[in-house]
Protein backbone atom coordinates (compact mmCIF):
# COMPACT_ATOMS: atom_id res chain seq x y z
CA UNK A 1 0.00 0.00 0.00
CA UNK A 2 1.51 3.18 -0.88
CA UNK A 3 1.85 6.00 1.37
CA UNK A 4 -1.19 8.43 -0.20
CA UNK A 5 -3.29 5.28 0.78
CA UNK A 6 -2.23 4.31 3.70
CA UNK A 7 -2.89 8.08 5.34
CA UNK A 8 -5.84 8.15 3.75
CA UNK A 9 -7.20 5.03 5.41
CA UNK A 10 -5.58 6.35 8.61
CA UNK A 11 -7.74 10.04 8.47
CA UNK A 12 -10.88 8.49 6.78
CA UNK A 13 -11.47 6.37 9.33
CA UNK A 14 -10.68 9.38 12.08
CA UNK A 15 -13.05 11.27 9.80
CA UNK A 16 -16.09 8.44 9.76
CA UNK A 17 -15.26 7.90 13.78
CA UNK A 18 -15.81 12.59 14.28
CA UNK A 19 -19.00 12.29 11.91
CA UNK A 20 -20.33 9.03 13.81
CA UNK A 21 -19.07 10.52 17.30
CA UNK A 22 -20.95 14.10 16.46
CA UNK A 23 -24.13 12.54 15.05
CA UNK A 24 -25.09 10.49 18.11
CA UNK A 25 -23.89 13.56 19.93
CA UNK A 26 -26.72 15.35 18.51
CA UNK A 27 -29.21 12.47 18.73
CA UNK A 28 -28.24 11.90 22.49
CA UNK A 29 -29.44 15.41 22.65
CA UNK A 30 -32.93 15.09 20.43
CA UNK A 31 -31.17 17.64 18.09
CA UNK A 32 -30.47 15.10 15.61
CA UNK A 33 -33.24 16.29 13.15
CA UNK A 34 -32.63 19.09 12.83
CA UNK A 35 -30.88 19.15 9.26
CA UNK A 36 -29.18 22.85 9.77
CA UNK A 37 -26.72 21.22 12.12
CA UNK A 38 -25.19 18.97 9.60
CA UNK A 39 -23.43 21.95 8.35
CA UNK A 40 -20.82 21.11 10.92
CA UNK A 41 -20.00 17.87 9.17
CA UNK A 42 -18.63 20.37 6.63
CA UNK A 43 -15.76 21.19 9.72
CA UNK A 44 -14.99 17.62 10.32
CA UNK A 45 -13.92 16.80 6.92
CA UNK A 46 -12.41 19.82 6.73
CA UNK A 47 -10.39 19.14 9.50
CA UNK A 48 -9.72 15.90 8.43
CA UNK A 49 -8.55 16.33 5.04
CA UNK A 50 -6.60 19.35 5.94
CA UNK A 51 -4.39 17.05 8.67
CA UNK A 52 -4.43 14.57 5.88
CA UNK A 53 -2.44 16.50 3.44
CA UNK A 54 0.07 18.28 5.84
CA UNK A 55 0.79 14.74 7.48
CA UNK A 56 1.21 13.31 3.82
CA UNK A 57 3.09 16.47 2.81
CA UNK A 58 5.40 16.41 6.12
CA UNK A 59 6.12 12.63 5.31
CA UNK A 60 7.32 12.68 1.87
CA UNK A 61 9.02 16.47 2.11
CA UNK A 62 9.97 17.83 -1.09
CA UNK A 63 8.90 15.19 -3.49
CA UNK A 64 4.94 16.33 -2.64
CA UNK A 65 3.26 17.30 -5.98
CA UNK A 66 -0.24 19.07 -5.98
CA UNK A 67 -1.70 15.76 -7.57
CA UNK A 68 -0.65 13.35 -4.80
CA UNK A 69 -2.07 15.84 -1.81
CA UNK A 70 -4.96 16.25 -4.02
CA UNK A 71 -5.21 12.27 -4.02
CA UNK A 72 -4.78 12.20 -0.49
CA UNK A 73 -7.72 14.37 0.39
CA UNK A 74 -9.59 12.99 -1.91
CA UNK A 75 -9.28 9.49 -0.46
CA UNK A 76 -9.56 10.52 2.75
CA UNK A 77 -12.97 11.64 2.30
CA UNK A 78 -14.07 9.24 -0.02
CA UNK A 79 -13.25 6.87 2.30
CA UNK A 80 -15.03 8.50 5.40
CA UNK A 81 -18.19 9.29 3.55
CA UNK A 82 -17.96 5.73 2.75
CA UNK A 83 -18.17 4.80 6.27
CA UNK A 84 -20.14 7.10 7.34
CA UNK A 85 -22.82 6.28 4.93
CA UNK A 86 -22.64 2.82 5.36
CA UNK A 87 -23.19 3.16 9.16
CA UNK A 88 -25.85 5.80 8.62
CA UNK A 89 -27.89 2.96 6.26
CA UNK A 90 -27.49 0.93 9.09
CA UNK A 91 -29.42 3.71 11.16
CA UNK A 92 -31.99 4.38 9.31
CA UNK A 93 -32.96 1.29 8.17
CA UNK A 94 -32.68 -0.66 10.75
CA UNK A 95 -32.28 1.44 14.66
CA UNK A 96 -34.68 4.34 13.39
CA UNK A 97 -36.94 3.98 10.65
CA UNK A 98 -39.26 6.94 12.06
CA UNK A 99 -35.96 8.85 11.66
CA UNK A 100 -35.88 8.83 7.91
CA UNK A 101 -39.69 10.05 7.66
CA UNK A 102 -39.54 12.45 9.47
CA UNK A 103 -36.50 14.09 7.85
CA UNK A 104 -38.29 13.95 4.60
CA UNK A 105 -41.14 15.38 5.37
CA UNK A 106 -39.80 18.67 5.67
CA UNK A 107 -38.24 18.19 2.32
CA UNK A 108 -40.79 16.01 0.38
CA UNK A 109 -44.47 16.34 0.12
CA UNK A 110 -44.64 13.05 -0.43
CA UNK A 111 -42.93 11.04 2.48
CA UNK A 112 -43.32 7.80 0.38
CA UNK A 113 -39.69 8.60 -1.19
CA UNK A 114 -38.12 6.16 1.19
CA UNK A 115 -34.95 5.92 3.14
CA UNK A 116 -32.45 5.07 -0.19
CA UNK A 117 -33.01 9.11 -0.94
CA UNK A 118 -31.57 10.14 2.47
CA UNK A 119 -28.36 7.76 1.67
CA UNK A 120 -28.27 8.92 -1.71
CA UNK A 121 -28.34 12.53 -0.09
CA UNK A 122 -25.38 11.71 2.17
CA UNK A 123 -23.17 10.47 -0.32
CA UNK A 124 -23.74 13.25 -3.14
CA UNK A 125 -23.18 15.92 -0.36
CA UNK A 126 -19.96 13.75 1.46
CA UNK A 127 -18.61 14.01 -1.94
CA UNK A 128 -19.01 17.33 -3.19
CA UNK A 129 -17.80 18.35 0.07
CA UNK A 130 -14.74 16.42 -0.17
CA UNK A 131 -13.85 17.58 -4.25
CA UNK A 132 -14.05 21.32 -2.51
CA UNK A 133 -12.84 21.26 0.75
CA UNK A 134 -9.96 19.43 -0.97
CA UNK A 135 -9.22 21.98 -3.75
CA UNK A 136 -9.51 24.40 -0.99
CA UNK A 137 -6.60 23.02 1.08
CA UNK A 138 -4.40 22.58 -1.70
CA UNK A 139 -3.87 26.09 -1.95
CA UNK A 140 -2.64 26.07 1.02
CA UNK A 141 0.12 23.40 1.08
CA UNK A 142 0.81 23.33 -3.42
CA UNK A 143 4.26 24.56 -4.15
CA UNK A 144 4.08 28.43 -5.11
CA UNK A 145 5.42 28.91 -8.69
CA UNK A 146 6.19 32.91 -7.66
CA UNK A 147 8.92 32.69 -5.88
CA UNK A 148 11.15 34.54 -8.36
CA UNK A 149 8.79 37.56 -8.20
CA UNK A 150 8.83 37.78 -4.46
CA UNK A 151 13.02 37.83 -4.71
CA UNK A 152 12.36 41.04 -7.06
CA UNK A 153 10.16 42.73 -4.36
CA UNK A 154 12.31 42.12 -1.75
CA UNK A 155 15.47 43.56 -3.38
CA UNK A 156 13.52 46.93 -4.57
CA UNK A 157 12.15 47.23 -1.30
CA UNK A 158 15.96 47.08 0.10
CA UNK A 159 16.67 49.62 -2.61
CA UNK A 160 13.62 51.87 -1.94
CA UNK A 161 15.48 51.36 1.92
CA UNK A 162 18.84 52.38 1.00
CA UNK A 163 17.48 55.92 -1.08
CA UNK A 164 15.38 57.17 1.37
CA UNK A 165 18.06 57.61 3.89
Amino acid sequence: MNASLRVAVKYGLFVSSGLIAYFLMLKLFGLHENPWLRVFNGAIMGAGIFFAIKYYKLMTGTTFTYVDGFRTGLLTGFLATAVFTLVMGVYVFHLDKEFARTILRDWFDDTNQGAGILIIILILEGLASTAVLTLACMQIFKKSQNVGQQENLVERKKEDDVSNT
